[in-house]
């Protein structure tokens, strides 16, 4: 029985070892989630969130509203942006915005029309909210179906209390 490491065997082992720690370093130091959000209501252990619509008098005064709610404290800021799902160009709906327990994201419904989808960019760092960056990437393909419109902002106001206090 031969006991002794051949030369080309210790060779791999020390390429091995001296690659491993390369390798590792170059992994990222946390993965992103990108999640789907379908509905006019979205839980998750770190945030919460809901859509309303104030109709205003024209289609351009009409308000699409997102009322966000840092359920643990994981996200300081949030960034809106509408995205075109055919040639992907962005358009930023709303710039980075530090929150510490809730905030409301107003846009214009009629900005919907070139930008319809919606990607909500969420991270403890203003820095890395950027699409793949951000910690939390909730996306819609659209204003949800489920959205309601209401004829003044308190309306709007006193429903997204209602839901959020009631999403888990």
């Amino acid at each position: 029985m031969r006991t002794a490491i051949s030369r080309r065997r210790l060779l791999a082992l020390a390429l091995g070892a001296a690659v491993a720690p390369v390798a590792l370093a170059a992994r990222p130091a946390l993965a992103q989630t990108v999640v789907h959000g379908a509905d006019s209501r979205y839980a998750s252990p770190t945030v919460k969130l809901a859509w309303a619509m104030v109709k205003g008098a024209t289609e351009e005064e009409t308000l699409v509203v997102l009322r966000l709610v840092n359920v643990a404290g994981a996200h300081r800021f949030v960034k809106a942006d509408g995205v075109d799902p055919f040639t992907k160009n962005r358009a930023v709906f709303a710039g980075a915005r530090a929150f510490a327990d809730r905030i409301d994201l107003s846009i214009p419904r009629a900005r919907f029309a070139d930008f319809p989808s919606l990607e909500l960019l969420l991270d403890a760092d203003a820095e890395k909210l950027a699409p793949g960056r951000a910690a939390l990437t909730v996306y819609y393909l659209g204003v949800p179906d489920t959205t309601p419109e209401f004829l003044s902002q308190a309306d709007a106001s006193a429903y997204l209390d209602k839901m959020l206090a009631s999403a888990r």
